[in-house]
């Protein structure tokens, strides 16, 4: 499972090197591909056995819906599988480092069956926003029920 978060930075290549719990996850695991793509301002990174999975329910939503096939163009569309090279590194392609505004600080995020990668000040902009747990019910209740 993919936990932790890692400050970090993107080489002009466009490369990130994958913090070492996350590439003893793929090796244990999965193989060395992941696919990236486009989400919330941020992407997202699946090895490529979980992403699979998601294609598989992203398939299954209704395409007479015009948001649905907008959200599917989106999210397809952006998706790109990146292999992991010998020293753990991942290149970013152009497309997707220009959506994440990733220019040089970012932060990787586990997110158990995958990670995310962003923007080091837009991540942690999002995360002081977003604290206000309660302000949602759903996540209220899904607190109360953790016992936190």
């Amino acid at each position: 499972m993919f936990r932790s978060r890692t400050d970090q930075t993107i080489d002009v290549k466009g490369r990130i090197i994958l913090p070492v719990k996350f590439r003893e996850i793929l090796a244990r695991n999965y193989d060395n591909t992941l696919v990236l793509t486009n989400f919330d301002s941020c992407l997202i990174a699946y090895p490529t056995e979980e992403w699979i999975k998601v294609e598989e329910k992203i398939r299954k939503l209704p395409s007479g819906n015009k948001q649905v096939r907008t959200f599917k163009r989106f999210i397809i569309s952006g998706a790109t599988e990146c292999s992991v090279d010998r020293q753990g590194r991942i290149l970013i392609p152009p497309s997707l480092k220009s959506y994440a505004q990733l220019e040089r600080d970012i932060v990787t995020a586990g997110q158990i069956d995958h990670f995310e990668i962003w923007n080091r000040e837009k991540f942690y902009e999002n995360i002081r926003q977003g604290q206000d747990f309660e302000a949602s019910e759903e996540v209220s209740e899904f607190i109360n029920e953790l016992e936190l």
